[in-house]
């Protein structure tokens, strides 16, 4: 299984649209892309299963999956290069650091889906959606810009819920506690995760939450 990871990581290393803990990235973007299209973030993106289906239904915009994982990584981004996919990339790094390759307003939308709930109090500072890491997003999302959280997990949800509705600089537009009750809603149903497929299908809700970022 180690020399698999290796193998995955050294083949990743050869991929343009795969950067794995890059220098000098903020403000690079568009150059990157070799266009000046909207860049959209899913933060926590796994196999990138999201991102890619996010770069296929808006080719008018920039996608990035980020993650520590890259031997999750690696699938997403081997059905990138097959595909040729031109608006799709991967920044394997810890989200922890993710401020640190953007500029200031330089991202338009971020998507965490299905993150690790780090049910534990001692994991708080782990969560993704919460109040910790939503103060390194705002640092690179631009004004107007929508933040989205899809998760099974009511109890973080619920948690997710009070952090953002307490942040200064986000607007929450929609709460959600069952989805798919809600009929089409547009990209937050039009793509589902391996792991949004699976709860599904054992009659788990999927929680949905949008906030705007609102100016500084």
């Amino acid at each position: 299984m180690a020399r698999r990871k290796l193998q995955h990581f050294a083949e990743m290393d050869e991929m343009r649209h795969v950067l794995q803990h890059p220098e000098n990235m903020p403000g690079q973007w568009a150059a990157f892309f070799g266009n000046n299209h909207p860049l959209v973030l899913e933060v926590g993106c796994g196999t990138g299963r999201y991102t890619i289906g996010l770069s296929k239904l808006f080719p008018q915009q920039n996608f990035i999956g980020t993650d520590i994982k890259g031997a999750r990584m690696w699938h997403g981004a081997t059905q990138v290069r097959d595909e040729n996919i031109a608006n799709a990339a991967f920044l394997r790094t810890r989200i922890e650091q993710i401020d640190t390759y953007f500029a200031r307003d330089e991202v338009q939308e971020i998507w965490i889906t299905f993150p690790d709930p780090q049910p534990r109090e001692s994991r708080e500072r782990k969560r993704l959606p919460g109040t910790r890491f939503l103060n390194i997003y705002t640092k690179f999302l631009a004004p107007g810009g929508l933040l989205h959280l899809k998760t099974d997990n009511r109890v973080l949800f619920d948690y997710a819920v009070e952090c953002w509705q307490a942040h200064p600089q986000l607007e929450v537009e929609t709460v959600m506690h069952d989805l798919y009750s809600h009929g089409d809603q547009g990209t937050a149903t039009a793509i589902q995760t391996t792991y949004e497929e699976r709860y599904r299908a054992q009659g788990i809700p999927i929680n949905y939450m949008r906030a705007k970022f609102i100016e500084r």
